[in-house]
């Protein structure tokens, strides 16, 4: 069963910028290309940091505030400050950036982005390089699958190939992403493994298990060999 990775979704035409490139530079790129965030490489295209929408936007906010400078001052507002006086890209940025590699899946690519608030994350390379940005929208692309290829999936992934269930012992039908599996299988774990790695497809929003069992073998305990007794 395939699991669709970050480099299935990821656009490969990332727009960039270097250390050196100046804020309007930035600016002029975030707008021409409609996108909130650039990533800031070198020369060997690997990442230094990246610039937001929000880090140009302390030069709007500051703007004609006088440089004031607090003796107990908080990160977050001598941050803000800096970047609102800064020039280029090395002082703009956000660095380290967080990244994630071409082969992750999409479920730790929306866990990492949630677990640090970002929206985006350049992605690399074995190397280190950028080979291309995912954003949160581009997750989402994994639920325009049609119920059709997610049928199709459950089928021959799950049914046949991992599970060898014989055609027609177990009935799936998808609708809106959501999959029913009804039908009846010999034993209980073989219908909950059933389940779950239905809901693994990728593109099912939900699984909804109605598949019958002749013994529930989840019950059985381990016999001590020594003691003869049940173990838990």
């Amino acid at each position: 069963m395939r699991t669709w990775q970050v480099g299935d979704v990821m656009t490969r035409d990332v727009a960039t910028v270097g250390e050196e490139t100046p804020y309007r530079r930035i600016v002029d790129v975030l707008i021409r290309r409609g996108v909130s965030g650039v990533p800031v490489v070198d020369s060997f295209q690997r990442v230094l940091g990246v610039v937001s929408e929000a880090d140009l936007l302390h030069k709007v906010e500051w703007a004609g505030r006088p440089d004031e400078r607090r003796v107990f001052e908080g990160r977050r507002r001598r941050t803000a400050r800096e970047k609102a006086g800064a020039l280029v890209a090395r002082d703009l940025m956000t660095a380290p950036a967080v990244t994630t590699h071409v082969r992750a899946t999409l479920p730790a690519a929306a866990r990492l982005m949630d677990e640090e608030a970002v929206k985006r994350l350049p992605v690399l390379d074995d190397l280190g390089r950028l080979v291309g940005i995912v954003t949160r929208g581009d997750l989402l692309r994994v639920h325009l699958r049609t119920d059709a290829e997610i049928r199709e999936e459950v089928v021959r992934e799950v049914l046949r190939r991992v599970l060898a269930v014989r055609d027609g012992l177990v009935t799936v039908q998808v609708r809106a992403g959501e999959v029913t599996l009804d039908g009846r299988l010999d034993r209980r774990s073989a219908v909950e493994l059933a389940g779950r790695l239905a809901g693994q497809v990728s593109g099912v929003v939900a699984v909804h298990n109605a598949i019958g069992y002749d013994v529930d073998d989840t019950t059985l305990m381990e016999l001590d060999p020594v003691h003869a007794t049940p173990v838990a």
